[in-house]
């Protein structure tokens, strides 16, 4: 009988081992380099530093974001066709910060709404990317930037 309670107990604390190695062992997340840190998606929501989300309403947005179709009209542009591939751009650090793209962020965080059209945006971003959603893209722009003040696009590069 003594035995059945070890293995009783013992099968739940296996499974939450497993799911939560799966949970960490994560691929590659998408990460930008702003000045002289990284800001990546983070592998599991509980990790992020900040949280930003999504809405199809742009009265409730916090920061609205313009997907554009050319390059040069961009804020923020990634593109895949690149010959190098960066890897070593987003080596993490202490001093990395984690986003998590949240169903309901805090009041406090940061609401984005996606559009094509043309609209008077706080930032365009320009993504061609096998690496990179446009959500995600938004998402570390978004998060990357101060909450009082946005990021000088100027001082972004962007590794995969």
């Amino acid at each position: 009988m003594l035995r059945f309670r070890v293995l009783a107990s013992t099968v739940p604390l296996l499974m939450l081992g497993l799911f939560a190695h799966s949970e960490l062992a994560a691929g590659p997340q998408p990460c930008i380099a702003v000045g002289d840190h990284i800001v990546q998606i983070a592998p599991a929501s509980w990790m992020a530093q900040r949280h930003v989300g999504f809405t199809d309403d742009p009265s409730r947005a916090t920061v609205q974001v313009q997907i554009v179709d050319d390059p040069d009209a961009a804020d923020f542009a990634i593109s895949d066709d690149s010959a190098s591939d960066e890897h070593s751009a987003c080596a993490a650090t202490p001093d990395s910060r984690l986003i998590g793209i949240a169903a309901h962020p805090p009041a406090a965080e940061s609401v984005i709404y996606l559009t094509h059209d043309a609209v008077a945006a706080d930032y365009r971003i320009y993504v061609r990317s096998t690496r990179f959603t446009e959500r995600e893209a938004a998402a570390l722009l978004v998060g990357a930037s101060d909450r009082a003040t946005p990021i000088s696009t100027a001082s972004l590069a962007h590794g995969f």
